[in-house]
């Protein structure tokens, strides 16, 4: 038997395989995923986010899907279940994530004109009699998702406070977005609603007219989900800190919110007056 053709073949076999292995590009990163909720069209939304994305996946060296949430519920599971790396949440919406689901890892914090907080208004047609939230017993009031920080929760409770819970209205929708709510009120639709700040300032050329200003509340907020590697947590809260320092990260925060001065730091007791404020409402909804 010649061993000595078969045995070279056999070494040359290996070789070869070795050189395959050795020389193989090493297989890509998974794309991690940034949720955003629906505060906004999904079409405006990526307009607002994709330098934020960019910007990311720059830092980390790995792609980032950008997902827009269908709704506000199916957003707070897909944090609360850590079916997404990286999440933007509302106020309330964070709220309900740490009281289902526990604490996430927080990123950071929208700060807004210099302060890190969210405003709201409730608006009626420029022509509207009302001038009181109290007025605003037995007539229309436009939510917009019954998730929503101030399209919901914080102007319910102001009419709590004003003497008209949600049954005392003459009827109430919840019409999905800000904006929807505008153009509710705008339409005839509804007497009155509850808008982001900067949603009002778009829309009162239109018609509308400010009726109150509501409480202020801390504002929105990124974090990351539970078994998210620690040192990708802090390389992403570090990039989200600093962006503000570089004439790149201030085109990518005023692509989110134009007003927007920089990310800062976030605590969850920052919420705890938010959460009880919820609850007072929860408990006579």
């Amino acid at each position: 038997m010649r061993r000595g053709p078969l045995l070279l073949s056999l070494v040359l076999a290996l070789a070869g395989a070795w050189r395959s292995v050795a020389g193989a590009e090493p297989a890509a990163a998974a794309p991690l995923v940034l949720a955003v909720i629906p505060y906004l069209s999904a079409e405006e939304l990526r307009q607002h986010y994709a330098p934020l994305v960019t910007q990311i996946g720059r830092s980390l060296g790995r792609p980032i899907d950008l997902r827009i949430s269908g709704s506000y519920v199916a957003h707070i599971n897909a944090v609360g279940h850590d079916q997404v790396d990286l999440a933007l949440l509302g106020p309330a919406t964070y709220v309900r994530v740490l009281e289902r689901y526990g604490s996430k890892p927080l990123l950071a914090r929208y700060e807004i004109d210099g302060k890190a907080e969210l405003r709201g208004v409730i608006v009626v047609p420029r022509d509207s009699p009302v001038t009181t939230l109290g007025e605003l017993r037995g007539r229309r009031f436009a939510f917009g998702d019954p998730e929503s920080t101030m399209a919901y929760y914080v102007p319910a409770w102001a009419l709590l406070q004003a003497g008209v819970p949600i049954t005392a209205l003459g009827g109430h929708g919840f019409v999905g977005s800000h904006p929807n709510v505008a153009l509710g009120v705008l339409a005839g639709d509804y007497d009155a609603g509850a808008v982001r700040r900067d949603i009002y300032e778009a829309y009162a050329p239109r018609g509308l007219r400010l009726l109150a200003e509501l409480p202020s509340t801390p504002g929105q907020l990124i974090v990351a989900r539970s078994n998210l590697p620690a040192a990708d947590i802090e390389r992403l809260r570090s990039l989200l800190l600093s962006l503000h320092e570089t004439p790149a990260g201030m085109k990518v925060l005023a692509a989110i919110e134009p007003r927007m001065t920089r990310f800062g730091t976030v605590r969850e007791s920052d919420y705890a007056n938010l959460r009880q404020m919820m609850r007072t409402v929860s408990a006579v909804e």
